[in-house]
């Protein structure tokens, strides 16, 4: 008997001495530490109008007012963008079903924009592995300003410099990843122009 008291109390007591090191100390610096360190981002980089949030630049939105940006598809379940349901929809480049869904999203962007004749980029109808993606390129955004600038009565030009204004540079240092637009960034801005 004594001998099982023996192995099971040093046992024990390494099991709740790592618990509540890694499950309550480690926890509590690190948010301690982010929270110092990058108190935007670790409050999940929320952009707010007139004190309400109304997004974040880490997650995309689901844009469809033609007076918009829209932003990549994505291929979340239940609903576009959903955060809980993080993923792709796995579907290979000989996968007929991805083939009908890219013809159908060109179709529809085609059809939002008939005078555009444009080549239509990739990222407006292909989904990213996250199907969370904020950000389009900036040809993305650039193939959309004449639409937007049509249906808001703006001038070409100002919908293209708002588009350039809001180009971020590449990823990392600049040495990582593309240029990018942050739709939900984007669309504030445009919101934020003068009525005409």
């Amino acid at each position: 008997m004594n001998d099982k008291h023996l192995i099971l109390r040093p046992a024990l007591t390494v099991f709740v001495l790592l618990s509540a090191l890694t499950g309550i100390v480690y926890p509590l610096a690190v948010t301690g530490v982010a929270r110092t360190a990058f108190p935007e981002q670790s409050a999940g980089s929320l952009v707010l109008r007139d004190g309400q949030a109304v997004g974040s630049t880490l997650i995309g939105q689901n844009f469809s007012d033609p007076k918009h940006f829209w932003g990549r598809p994505s291929a979340t379940s239940p609903m576009p963008y959903n955060g809980a349901a993080s993923g792709g929809s796995n579907q290979g480049p000989l996968n007929p079903a991805l083939a009908d869904a890219v013809k159908a999203r060109i179709e529809a962007l085609r059809a939002a924009d008939p005078g555009n004749t444009a080549p239509v980029p990739a990222d407006l109808v292909t989904t990213s592995a996250s199907g969370l993606d904020p950000h389009i390129s900036p040809e993305a955004a650039r193939w959309q300003a004449p639409r937007i600038a049509r249906l808001r009565g703006l001038p070409p030009a100002e919908v293209a410099q708002l588009v350039d204004r809001h180009t971020e540079g590449a990823g990392l240092f600049g040495l990582m990843g593309e240029p990018r637009v942050n739709v939900l960034a984007l669309n504030l801005a445009l919101d934020a122009l003068p009525a005409r």
